[in-house]
């Protein structure tokens, strides 16, 4: 079939021309078999290029368009659309890359970029003489989803869900709601505590009918695919009813025989096994740890009502999309880190948070008081031995501010703040100066220089060689060290493990693209945001839940989704089913099935990526990809091999 294929070559305000002859480009492909028409563009993706292109298509009926520019990760779907406003099947379009791949990579020699950059829209060319309009699969998409966490992040993404009429599941493993956010007495900027924020949110979700709220909540399978996620989410009951408070709750509180170190607390005080939610917490109703509780019966006697026989009930749940809030874990440190697990008076920085929450009238720890403490920043973040490279963020400000509240509310507290830097942003600069006002003393250590603590049978001494004071040796004796523990991964890892999200080098979970396709991952449907995908405060994770919230319910609102056509497809007749293809598929989208008597693979349209993966495994060659047939690619590198004489380098 004759083509008239349009090709665009873009200067891209200079990032192209400026290294590429691009009328040298032009000049090679506009004779080219198939090339009606050839232009050259300062910016293609301008508006003005755009309508230009609309008229071509329009005006001489094109049937394949090129446009060589920037990367296709930003602009390809930019001019899929410019094709079909004009009337174009979006698939005749071919995407040319040589700012990124010609122009940034070979800025040094001009005639080889230029020679490079004609090789690759001859290719383009190649390719786009054999495409074929496709159509976009269409598959039903159930119109509700599953939030997993219940902390700050879920819950925010579940309101902004319900607020656009979409039903939400709101799944919580613990007990109760609010996730780390509910530990944290006043927070700056707001001025609220982390209480008053979460019981705000967990009243407007109690308003909602289409909020299903689960605690005690896991998610223990899950099957389907974007648009039909089947879950099982296996629910632990209570085992106290709400009718069970006031004084006969508390009498069966006193009456448990078994007493733990409490968590909410970081292990400063102690809880029994049946047990009330902290304040921020939510519901405000008492629950029974089974994996504590050694059922005496103690409780039952004062409270007939507690039921220690409920078992835990599996329920179904059918989402469009997943969302995942799962939330992160403080760092521990190992044991002797900045003498952590050497001196009980060695803390993190949650655990000082809990502690000037737990004290009134003074700072006491341990039965000591406290008037000096020395702040050591940057445990478990930016470690130049380790696997925490990265930067927590939150940990500078959340620690200034913490010295700043125990200021106030204790009067007689100073405090020696050991750091590598300050990374106080934006507003949060403000704070740094309020505590430098107030008398804080600030000292700093090269990465690789850290201060030394040094713990001795009833004292201890923090050393730091102080770049502030050219590089003078200080050293400080304090009532108490707070280690500035930053941000990890959650150490349960079972949702992710169930979805087989992708992690980055941090282990956080991954996004597509933290700008273009910020709170998206390569599993199609699963949805992430808040702390489980890298550090935030509680402003970015709100954001980042919103953000997530949006583009959920982008993907059920219409009840139907329209998915790429480009997936791999079966040559009947020639597969045999070997399981090869199975094995490399990444993403479960290959099953076996049964053609008359015979076993071959079968394609999950809904769930194939297009990756290609399978095609080289496959033994008989009976796999091929929708848009890169072998013929197609074979096609463009004939282009590349032949066409043009291979780049050379000085």
């Amino acid at each position: 079939m004759n083509r008239k294929i349009g090709v665009y070559i873009c200067h891209c305000g200079g990032n192209i021309s400026d290294y590429v002859d691009v009328e040298k480009v032009k000049q090679a492909v506009v004779n080219d078999d198939g090339v009606f028409l050839a232009k050259t563009t300062m910016f293609a993706c301008g508006d003005a290029n755009q309508k230009e292109m609309v008229e071509d298509i329009r005006n001489n009926g094109l049937d394949g368009v090129i446009v060589a520019s920037c990367s296709p990760k930003l602009h390809l779907l930019t001019f899929r659309a410019v094709s079909e406003r004009a009337g174009l099947n979006k698939y005749n379009y071919v995407h040319a890359n040589i700012r990124e791949q010609v122009s940034w990579a070979h800025s040094d020699n001009k005639a080889g970029a230029t020679d490079k950059a004609i090789q690759i829209v001859k290719s383009a060319i190649a390719k786009v003489r054999l495409a074929e309009p496709l159509m976009p699969f269409r598959f039903p998409a159930v119109k509700a989803v599953a939030i997993a966490g219940g902390g700050i992040s879920g819950m925010r993404a579940a309101l902004g869900l319900s607020d656009m009429g979409c039903p939400v599941y709101l799944i919580e493993k613990s007990p109760f709601f609010g996730g780390r956010t509910s530990q944290w007495d006043v927070l700056y900027t707001s001025g609220q505590t982390g209480g008053q924020m979460v019981s705000e949110l967990y009243g407007e979700l109690l308003k909602r009918e289409n909020v299903k709220l689960l605690t005690g909540a896991e998610i223990i399978s899950g099957s389907g695919n974007i648009g039909d996620f089947k879950l099982k989410v296996r629910v632990t009951p209570r085992y106290v009813p709400e009718n069970c408070n006031g004084d006969k709750l508390n009498e069966s509180i006193a009456a448990c025989p078994v007493e733990l170190p409490d968590e909410f607390n970081f292990n400063l005080t102690k809880r029994k096994a049946i047990y009330r939610n902290h304040p921020g917490q939510f519901p405000q109703t008492a629950v029974i740890d089974m994996t504590s509780c050694t059922r005496c019966g103690e409780c039952e006697k004062i409270c007939p009502e507690i039921d220690l026989s409920q078992e835990e009930e599996i329920i179904d749940i059918n989402a469009g999309s997943v969302l995942v809030a799962t939330g992160f874990d403080p760092y521990t440190p190992a044991d002797g880190e900045f003498g952590y697990g050497l001196s009980d008076r060695v803390i993190t920085l949650p655990e000082f948070k809990r502690l000037i929450e737990l004290n009134d009238s003074g700072l006491v720890h341990k039965g000591r008081r406290v008037r000096k403490i020395a702040y050591i920043y940057c445990v478990g973040s930016r470690q130049p031995e380790g696997d925490n490279k990265y930067c927590s963020r939150y940990c500078c400000t959340s620690v200034i501010h913490s010295a700043i509240q125990a200021k106030k509310k204790f009067g007689d507290i100073t405090g020696y703040h050991f750091t590598r830097g300050i990374r106080t942003y934006g507003k949060q600069e403000l704070l740094y100066a309020e505590s430098l006002k107030g008398g804080e003393i600030y000292l700093q250590s090269y990465e690789d220089d850290p201060p030394v603590v040094e713990v001795n049978e009833n004292s201890l001494k923090v050393r730091i060689n102080d770049i502030l004071t050219g590089i003078r040796e200080v050293s400080v004796e304090p009532d108490l060290v707070v280690l500035v523990t930053g941000m990890v991964p959650r150490a349960d890892n079972s949702v992710g493990a169930l979805f087989k999200l992708p992690k980055g080098r941090d282990s956080f979970f991954n996004e597509i693209h933290m700008k273009l396709r910020p709170v998206e991952t390569v599993i199609d449907g699963i949805i992430i945001c808040g702390a489980c995908q890298g550090p935030k405060n509680i402003t970015e994770s709100v954001n980042s839940a919103l953000s997530a919230a949006v583009k959920s319910f982008s993907l059920v609102n219409r009840g139907e989704l329209e998915m790429e056509p480009i997936v791999a497809t079966i040559d009947e007749e020639t597969c045999e089913w070997c399981g090869a293809c199975y094995e490399a598929c990444p993403f479960d989208a290959i099953r076996k099935t049964v053609k008359g008597t015979r076993e071959i693979a079968e394609i999950n349209n809904s769930v194939c990526k297009g990756c290609g993966i399978c095609l080289p495994v496959c033994p008989v060659d009976a796999i091929e990809l929708t848009a890169y047939s072998n013929r197609e690619i074979e096609s463009m590198i004939d282009a590349l091999a032949g066409s043009y004489p291979i780049m050379t380098t000085k």
